[in-house]
């Protein structure tokens, strides 16, 4: 349905000229453009809203994008650690073998440091672990629900942070732990314990665990579990790069979309400006 739209600049204009002819003739015209500067008003108005609400998310996906670059290289430093440690436990257990007649002598204090290690370790992955399956469990729910909350899948990309950052510092330790152990070994008189200690450290390392998060009588080792990692952060840092690089295009478009419709609004406005110049002339 239309509605005609009086300016009140121009509107006295036509009541009194003697060509009412014309005059009415120009009237629809000025009519007409009234009508079409309000509704590209509209237009912008309704153009602004969608760039401004894509720029919120742009920004949004773009703290998103580099919590996930920062947790991928995380987890990268984590496995790239795993592999030393494995290779330095790998050396030194080839080293120690001469002294395997006394591994005996080393049993107790190998397998206290294998418990501890194991201790901390499942309580590491069972974190991490439950914070990634909430995780990703929440993404995919949101690539279908706007309604859930960016900041729970912030506070989920933290947490996630915090989890990595708290394994990484295991790993130091651990790593530390193998340092100071290496060097008390070569204290020893005799090379057994070494031997020992090197070997349950790279069983502890490379030997399959049970799978006590998910209940499951499955197995997998400490390496696999760094791999997978980095795996799984890897796969979130690329979706959320797509989803971050699909809301850049989508703004990219909107605000092209929004300056064409300014342009437009401002050739009205002026012509409009020109018509009733015009008319209040004539």
């Amino acid at each position: 349905m239309s509605t005609t739209i009086t300016h009140p600049a121009y509107s006295k204009i036509f009541t009194s000229s003697p060509k009412r002819g014309i005059t009415e003739h120009k009237k629809a015209e000025l009519d007409a453009l009234v009508i079409q500067v309000t509704d590209t008003q509209h237009q912008v108005e309704q153009f602004q809203a969608i760039a401004d609400s894509l720029t919120t998310k742009s920004n949004n996906f773009k703290g998103f994008f580099d919590a996930a670059e920062a947790d991928r290289t995380q987890a990268y430093n984590n496995k790239v650690l795993i592999d030393q440690l494995v290779q330095s436990a790998l050396d030194l257990r080839g080293n120690s073998q001469t002294a395997f007649d006394e591994m005996a002598k080393a049993d107790n204090r190998t397998k206290e440091l294998a418990v501890g290690i194991k201790i901390v370790m499942d309580k590491l992955i069972y974190s991490a672990q439950v914070i990634d399956n909430i995780s990703n469990k929440i993404i995919r729910k949101k690539s279908v629900n706007a309604l859930i909350s960016d900041d729970l899948i912030s506070m989920l990309a933290i947490a996630g942070k915090t989890a990595n950052d708290a394994v990484a510092l295991t790993l130091t330790a651990l790593k530390a732990t193998f340092t100071a152990e290496c060097s008390n070994m070569e204290t020893e008189a005799a090379l057994s314990i070494e031997f020992k200690q090197s070997a349950m450290l790279y069983s502890t390392l490379i030997t399959d665990l049970l799978d006590k998060i998910n209940s499951k009588q499955s197995a997998i080792s400490l390496k696999t579990l760094f791999y997978n990692a980095y795996t799984t952060a890897d796969t979130y840092y690329k979706q959320m790069e797509k989803a971050y690089k699909m809301t850049v295009t989508q703004l990219a478009n909107a605000t092209a979309t929004l300056n064409k419709a300014q342009i437009k609004l401002r050739s009205l406005q002026q012509g409009l400006a020109a018509a009733n110049a015009a008319a209040l002339a004539a």
